[in-house]
């Protein structure tokens, strides 16, 4: 039998089942995994504990006959969700100590599916971020590591890099993300793992802290486009809580899965070849397009007008949201408080805010507020918005020629660790292909498709029609089973 830490979602659930082990075995091999790999500090706290509690109510339930579909399956969950009785931040010094007297919807599904909790993972602060180091507690680390010999650690993406780090680490099988504007699926691409971003409200937000509320969206991570439907079934619904949600079916996507795209059109947006962007990536653009047609779909070139005001437009609507959305954090309710000397209250809440944020955060708080400011709002809050619009009726128009749309994931494999923290619209532009269908709310997936020269893994993005989440997890299995992508970091750590 393989090594437990090397199976997936499916692998576990079905080997649990079939009693080959023990969901305490598959636990305990995980927690032991966890503590090994500390070097990479995917975790802010762990919860063995939890996950033993877990696997002996699973192996409890199988023998009654009551197990649920996650029986026997531990995960990591993003420290954006908020967890019940486990220390809850976002990565950020002004919640650090918060522990909430309730579980997120999203996590509390999983947890009502049978699935334990590994332990909360680190991320960039308030979600903030593309390469995991705008966390208080420290960056995260990725397993992969160039190939020329050098010990430069690199980044594993963000938002969701501690999610990204520990699954392709081999110390989780999957776990939580979120994606505001591609916070699953550039940190998916850089560490040669699948990232699913589905429509928007499909998953409820209700006990996710919040980043940008008209974009903010869970979605699994996984080493496979079977395990991230696995976990997106147990994962979405409608909750009267989020008004945001959706009040759809959850449909059964793991059994329609289908690598077969006979009479389908999949869509290349010629907008997406941006300058400057590797060969290597379009490359593979290329060869996925290759593989799609192999899996019996037809190509066809499409046009996305607006996509190069998609990246500026998100950069005003998000920081706006934030800024509006992080003025709860004062140092009255929860969380950190900073009351110098003799201060007052309007004292206490700019030095607890000032101690509590990162500078990433403080610079979109920053500029959110500007946007929104009585003078500016009207030139750059409503332009942005009013670009949104365009950008989800270019989509519709897309719609009309295809059924898919293929696409690199990111402009590039992953950065060094330090690269380009100084320069934060070079760290922006990691999002360039993520954001428009984020504005748009509509699903995507990422799916590992090579290694570029270094390396270092390189991914693909569909992106389908909103609520066809099945449509994107086929195409993805589609590349997923012709790119047939096997590499795994070598250990270091």
């Amino acid at each position: 039998m393989a090594n437990i830490t090397d199976l997936g979602v499916a692998e576990i659930r079905d080997g649990f089942r079939a009693k080959d082990f023990s969901a305490r075995e598959v636990a305990g091999a995980f927690n032991d995994a966890v503590a090994g790999a500390e070097a990479l500090n995917c975790f802010i706290v762990t919860t063995p504990e939890k996950a033993l509690e877990a696997a002996d109510a699973a192996d409890s339930a199988l023998a009654a006959g009551t197990a649920g579909p996650l029986a026997g399956v531990p995960l990591g969950i993003k420290d954006l969700f908020c967890t019940k009785g486990v220390q809850s931040t976002a990565a950020s010094h002004i919640l650090e100590g918060f522990t909430p007297t309730y579980e997120s919807t999203v996590s509390g599904k999983l947890l009502e599916a049978g699935a334990g909790m590994l332990g909360k993972l680190n991320m960039d602060q308030f979600a903030m971020g593309s390469s995991n180091e705008t966390s208080y507690f420290g960056n995260v680390v990725s397993p992969w590591r160039r190939n020329d010999g050098g010990n430069t650690p690199m980044s594993p993406g963000g938002s969701s890099g501690g999610t990204s780090s520990a699954i392709a680490a081999h110390i989780v099988p999957a776990a939580t993300g979120t994606d505001t504007g591609g916070s699953i699926r550039q940190p998916a691409a850089f560490t040669g793992i699948c990232g699913m971003k589905p429509t928007y409200g499909r998953c409820s937000r209700w006990g996710i802290v919040a980043f940008a509320s008209s974009l903010d969206q869970a979605g699994p991570m996984a080493r496979s486009v079977k395990d991230c439907a696995i976990l997106l079934e147990a994962m979405a619904g409608y909750d009267p809580k989020d008004s945001t949600s959706l009040d759809e079916p959850v449909p059964s996507w793991e059994t329609a899965l289908s690598g077969d795209l006979t009479g389908k059109k999949i869509g290349i947006p010629k907008e997406y070849r941006v300058d400057n962007m590797p060969e290597e990536i379009d490359a593979l653009w290329k060869q996925g397009t290759e593989w799609l047609k192999d899996a019996g779909a037809e190509i066809v070139e499409v046009s996305l007008p607006h996509t190069k005001y998609a990246l500026p437009a998100y950069y005003i609507i998000a920081p706006a949201e934030a800024s509006a959305n992080l003025a709860r954090y004062d140092g009255v309710r929860y969380g950190l408080r900073e009351l110098p000397d003799g201060a007052n209250l309007q004292d206490m809440y700019a030095a607890t805010r000032a101690a509590g944020f990162g500078e990433e955060v403080k610079r979109r708080i920053m500029i959110g507020t500007y946007v929104l400011s009585a003078g500016f709002y009207d030139a750059y809050y409503t332009q942005a918005q009013k670009v949104r619009t365009l950008i989800v009726r270019d989509f519709d128009n897309a719609w009309a020629q295809c059924d898919y749309l293929l696409t690199p994931t990111a402009p590039s494999a992953a950065f060094g660790l330090g690269d380009l923290s100084d320069d934060p619209i070079a760290m922006y532009l990691n999002d360039v292909f993520t954001v428009p269908s984020s504005l748009a709310g509509l699903p995507a997936i990422a799916v590992p498709g090579g290694l570029d020269k270094q390396g270092l893994p390189l991914g693909l993005q569909v992106i389908g029609k909103a609520l066809d989440e099945q449509g994107v997890f086929n195409a993805g299995l589609a590349l997923e089973e012709r790119a047939g992508f096997s590499a795994r970091a070598e250990k270091w750590w």
